[in-house]
């Protein structure tokens, strides 16, 4: 069974992350891991942790030799910013502990600090927010550069852009070599394919930034080179498509998910939105008059890209604090201010990569099995095979 789990909180000694369900012989570059791990704390509008982390990651299991062995993977992440908060949340507590926690007593609108107080019963928010905290997507953002290893085994590539900020939006398709130069950008600003909407976007930022304010908006991911046939249409939970949005979904701050042209779909007749099917006789393949679906059909990939868009909130810390209620006294009060970020839509797309990554390795891991990449590597194959002689 293909599984994942993360531990760790936003200020402590470190994020952990396990994957169970990885083949034996899988190729592992910890370049490629901390390369996308320095892809996720990119972007302009990014706060000042960004400028004290720096994430590497250490394999300390289920790796040997650059290949995995069958093993579960763990990875630990280090936090740089735990040496400012050794006394404030130490594992065990001391005579005079209490004295230099940094306990959150207001919470802020939009986040998990008053929700996750009631449910555990947490007078001190701080404990909700170290692991609600997107912190905790770096170790999601490793997990998945292992996904995209197993992945590329087979020619499928995941990668994402930047398609609106605030109210401004990318107004051109874009095409995936595009999507491929732009995840090889040395310098990220706001992970745009086009320069003119990447200059809106930043000013809107900008705006941001002037008036203590944040800003949401839309990321892109797709799936490149995925064949047919991953997911199924048999069960509710066995679909592709609402695995991939719970995926997408599980992100912080995300509040939507579409896959393909959605909302189209909602507005249109459907002679207009379905994507008609041809059979060119010379390459012996089925094709697609459009790719409006999204590369997914009744929780079944169909063999074209799968897209889908992540629509982020704004942060919900703002330096410029709304109103709340102190959890002592009962009074009003404004928001705790927590070190944070003002846009990070461009993160966001890379975490959402991670995630579609891992969902698709899943499904791969589901249909073809195998303990060993050669093992795969032919069930693989003699189904391809069997797609072209349909």
């Amino acid at each position: 069974m293909f599984r994942f789990e993360t531990a760790g909180e936003s200020h402590g000694e470190c994020l952990v992350a396990t994957l169970a369900g990885l083949p034996a012989g899988v190729p592992v570059s910890v370049a490629e891991v901390n390369r996308e791990l320095w892809r996720r704390q990119q972007g302009y509008g990014r706060g000042g942790r960004m400028k004290i982390e720096t994430d590497t990651a250490e394999i300390v299991a289920g790796v040997r030799h650059s290949q995995t062995t069958g093993a579960p993977v763990a990875i630990l992440i280090r936090n740089r910013d735990w040496q400012n908060w050794t006394e404030a949340l130490p594992v065990e507590a001391a005579p005079d502990s209490a004295a230099r926690q940094k306990p959150l007593k207001r919470p802020r609108p939009g986040h998990a600090d008053l929700a996750g107080a009631l449910k555990y019963n947490l007078h001190d928010a701080r404990y909700i927010l170290e692991r609600a905290s997107a912190r905790e997507t770096a170790a999601r953002v490793a997990l998945g550069a292992l996904a995209k290893q197993y992945l590329r085994q087979f020619g499928i590539e995941v990668l994402s852009h930047v398609i609106q900020v605030g109210p401004e939006k990318l107004a051109r398709p874009v095409e995936w070599d595009e999507l491929v130069s732009l995840s090889q950008r040395e310098e990220v600003l706001l992970n745009c394919a086009d320069a003119e909407a990447e200059a809106r976007m930043k000013a809107v930022v900008d705006e941001a930034y002037r008036t203590g304010d944040t800003v949401g908006g839309v990321f892109e991911v797709r799936a490149h080179g995925v064949p047919a046939g991953l997911g199924s249409h048999i069960t509710w939970d066995s679909r592709l498509d609402g695995r991939l949005a719970q995926a997408i979904l599980s992100i912080q701050a995300v509040k939507g998910v579409m896959i393909g042209e959605a909302e189209l779909a909602a507005e249109e007749f459907g002679s207009k939105v379905q994507d008609t099917i041809h059979y060119d006789r010379q390459e012996r393949r089925f094709r697609r008059g459009a790719n409006q679906a999204g590369g997914l059909e009744g929780g079944i990939t169909n063999g074209q890209d799968i897209i889908l868009r992540g629509y982020l909130k704004p942060i919900s810390t703002l330096r410029r604090p709304l109103e709340s209620v102190d959890l002592d006294s009962r009074e009003p009060a404004l928001a705790a201010y927590e070190r944070s970020d003002v846009c990070v839509v461009p993160a966001a797309g890379v975490i959402g990569e991670a995630m579609v990554a891992l969902v698709l390795a899943g499904a791969m891991v589901e249909k073809f099995g195998g303990d060993s990449l050669a093992e795969v590597r032919r069930n693989f194959d003699g189904y391809i095979q069997q797609l072209r002689e349909f």
